[in-house]
């Protein structure tokens, strides 16, 4: 089968590239293969895990360029490269223009850590998504996927899953429960969904 050529985004830790990892080997992710994850920081953890995996990895620095917009010009290079179908931004801590996000249309997807549209868009990201949630008060959060188009957070949403808020939750417990509860299972599903679909119009 011809699979989608999955890049992943990151700039640490990359716990959702393990969970996008470990599904593409148990199946879960099966129309797609990740063949790709680029870095925006040389030391991120991330950059690890996918050397583990025996997956080809790139660091892009941001600082290396003059201005955004040969950021972004090299990240295009490096992906095209790479013959890339499908991007997957995997906590990647650089908001992306509307030149880069329309060169990929309908072919970047992120996981966000609320219910879009609640707790979103510019300066909602990381620990403040949950930190906001509790300081409202909210007895219900989750995670959304979505198509990334110009407006942090603002595309389609592909999917998304509920998680409950319990007495007690702290900003860092409740984002643990985000993850383990929906993020690392909605975006493995999303990954495979939107990669059949760039398959199945080859």
């Amino acid at each position: 089968m011809n699979k989608a050529r999955i890049a992943v985004l990151v700039s640490g830790g990359g716990t959702n590239l393990q969970a996008l990892i470990d599904a593409e080997k148990s199946g879960i992710i099966n129309s797609g293969e990740i063949t790709l994850v680029i870095s925006n920081k040389e030391d991120a953890y991330a950059l690890r895990r996918a050397e583990k995996a025996g997956i080809k990895t790139a660091v892009v620095r941001k600082k290396d360029f003059d201005g955004a917009s040969a950021f972004e010009d090299r990240l295009i290079e490096t992906l095209e490269n790479n013959c890339t179908d499908l991007i997957i931004l995997a906590g990647f801590m650089c908001i992306l223009s509307e030149k880069f996000t329309s060169h990929f249309e309908k072919r970047i997807i992120n996981v966000h850590p609320s219910l879009i549209p609640s707790f979103c868009g510019e300066g909602f990201y990381g620990l403040k998504v949950h930190e906001a949630a509790l300081a409202k008060g909210v007895k219900v959060t989750g995670a959304t996927v979505h198509f990334v188009n110009e407006i942090p957070d603002g595309g389609e949403i592909i999917a998304q899953k509920a998680v409950e808020i319990l007495d007690g939750d702290t900003p860092e417990i409740l984002q643990k429960r985000v993850m383990e509860q929906a993020e690392w299972i909605i975006l493995p599903l999303a990954a495979e969904k939107v990669s059949k679909e760039i398959t199945e119009k080859r």
